[in-house]
């Protein structure tokens, strides 16, 4: 069972509401949503924590999921000083970040903190790095049945939005998580990641969805070469979202790591 709960986080940019819902009770997670909100992890932090008896603290990034975003929270580097912030605040340690797409963007910049709270990274399907030949899809020129083309190995069984049809709220969420993407991610590209990332020195896990076509394999392979020791794992028979489309593949290839 989830609790829900808004924490006032002291940072350099002052003092930020988060909203953090959390379950489970054993070694401590940080899951970091990507995207497509806090909803599209959610399902996946109750299977994580009842399956493994983690306990999965999952922060709704300000600006997604209709809540608010002081203008000076603009850039992954400061998600990544708030939610250490946030483990301070829960004082949390032994902590393992896990992050899709935006999420993993974060958590590696996280984890470049060298912060002595985390003591591993998981990478699924991450954003980021600036890999020539094998860029990120340009999502704000797609369509959403084209993102949902290129993000699931079979897109036949996305729930695509008609964000025109919502209701009003529902609607103002959907078009809030957009820009607060747009704010946070721009290009999905840090031209200095990259070389950044060989000064990582937690075990980390990268996992990537084999008919992934927003970063492609490639991608990934990139992704894990530029970490010193990171264990690259491929998932069968899915795309970008691999908590949606094969949470159980995804649970199996965390298992042992996040204990």
């Amino acid at each position: 069972m989830s609790t829900e709960s808004v924490l006032a986080i002291t940072t350099s940019l002052g003092e930020i509401p988060v909203t953090v819902s959390a379950r489970g009770r054993g070694a401590p997670v940080l899951l970091l949503h990507g995207g497509a909100g806090p909803a599209s992890v959610a399902p996946f932090a109750d299977l994580l924590a009842e399956r493994t008896g983690a306990r999965v603290i999952l922060p709704t990034h300000p600006g997604f999921g209709g809540t608010p975003r002081p203008a000076t929270l603009a850039t992954v580097g400061a998600l990544a000083e708030l939610y250490l912030g946030l483990l301070e605040a829960l004082d949390l340690q032994g902590v393992t970040v896990v992050g899709n797409s935006l999420g993993g963007w974060i958590a590696a910049e996280i984890a470049l903190r060298h912060p002595p709270r985390v003591r591993g990274l998981a990478l699924v399907d991450a954003v980021g790095i600036d890999a020539p030949g094998h860029e990120v899809a340009d999502i704000f020129a797609l369509t959403p049945a084209q993102i949902a083309e290129r993000s699931y190995a079979d897109p036949s069984t996305a729930v695509i939005p008609d964000v025109a049809a919502l209701p009003p709220a529902a609607r103002q969420i959907a078009l809030g998580n957009r820009e607060s993407l747009r704010v946070y991610g721009g290009g999905m590209t840090d031209p200095d990641l990259r070389e950044r990332l060989g000064l990582i020195d937690v075990p980390t896990l990268v996992l990537w969805g084999e008919a992934d076509r927003i970063a492609d394999v490639d991608y990934g392979r990139a992704f894990a070469a530029a970490i010193p020791g990171a264990r690259f794992v491929l998932l069968a028979h899915t795309g970008h979202v691999p908590q949606i489309e094969t949470p159980g593949a995804l649970l199996d290839a965390l298992r042992g790591f996040v204990g």
